[in-house]
């Protein structure tokens, strides 16, 4: 089988534009500037301005020019790729590897990968995580489905003080798994009923069944959904069939969620500030949301972060590793 990085679109700068339009423009090229539909034209051969770097300067490929205003654009301009000046193959393949990698992959390992500076990696990987990022903020559990329910923590709060046997000075994070289907994760402040339960109030249907551990957080939460049902972790209980409805009773899918969450977090990025955790929860949820299981290949994922891309930008000025 050939490898899917000899797709054109990996290596040669055009195909990877005619890529970026299909997806970016599915029904033709629409104008940023004024959002006019099918008035443009190509502009072929325009290069960047001579510099040390490129005396003949950069082609600029894609490049088009709105009929009605006047204005030039090409399919990056209103998506993370704008004003990138990395070429859209190595876009592509960063991609790629981000989407296929299970756990991740760190900027260390794009910067060696793609040849480009460790900053620019690092950058590129905020930007994918932006484009993973999910609008979709329907309430999970319609229909009766059964969501579970977990927090966890993470890293270390800045400026909070270890203390022994507790997690304070750790960063606390709620998850929102539907059984089968996806996930939704949240990092919040504490993990306290104050903050959490308006969270889930907010991201549960009230058809919802949900499944939780022992938490006190939790012991209202069946007013607001179909059925709550909780196990007992300080007893050794981990799962049980309900005598009723035949369910089984468990939060083993958010557990296995956090599993790879973690191998991910200590494993391959190793450190991340709180300032930017919740990119890194969006990546994990993407990848979870779009797994093999749900007959979704890498291809397929790696194209749906790309659709997210647009009406998206990060701006940092000075990025702060982490």
């Amino acid at each position: 089988m050939a490898s899917v990085l000899n797709e054109a679109y990996f290596h040669d700068e055009a195909a990877a534009f005619e890529r970026l339009e299909a997806i970016v423009w599915p029904n033709g090229p629409v104008c940023p500037h004024c959002g006019s539909v099918g008035k443009f034209y190509a502009l072929e051969g325009v290069r960047t301005k001579p510099s040390k770097k490129n005396p003949e300067g950069v082609v600029r490929y894609g490049l088009k020019k709105c009929a009605a205003c006047r204005g030039q654009f090409t399919a990056r301009k209103g998506t993370v790729f704008e004003d990138s000046h990395v070429p859209l193959t190595l876009w592509f393949q960063a991609v790629y590897l981000m989407c296929s990698s299970k756990k991740g992959v760190s900027a260390n390992q794009l910067h060696r990968t793609l040849g480009v500076t460790l900053q620019t990696a690092w950058f590129m990987g905020h930007r994918i995580r932006e484009a993973m990022r999910s609008s979709d903020l329907s309430p999970m559990g319609s229909a009766g489905a059964i969501v579970e329910v977990d927090e966890t923590y993470i890293g270390r709060r800045k400026g909070a003080v270890a203390k022994k046997g507790g997690a304070g000075h750790k960063n606390p994070v709620l998850t929102l798994v539907e059984r089968g289907v996806k996930a939704r994760s949240f990092h919040v402040e504490k993990a306290r009923k104050s903050e959490i339960m308006p969270i889930v109030r907010e991201n549960l249907s009230h058809e919802a069944r949900v499944m939780t551990d022992e938490s006190g957080i939790y012991n209202e939460l069946h007013k607001a959904v179909a059925s709550h049902k909780t196990v007992d972790h300080h007893r050794e209980e981990w799962a049980y069939t309900d005598r009723k409805s035949g369910e089984r009773v468990h939060t083993n899918t958010v557990e296995g969620y956090y599993s790879i969450f973690k191998r991910g977090m200590i494993g391959i990025y190793q450190h991340c500030s709180e300032k930017h955790l919740h990119r890194y929860l969006a990546e994990f949820d993407f990848r979870y949301s779009n797994r093999k299981a749900l007959g979704v290949d890498d291809v397929m994922r790696a194209m749906l972060a790309i659709e997210g891309i647009k009406g998206k930008r990060l701006t940092y000025r000075i990025p702060v590793q982490g």
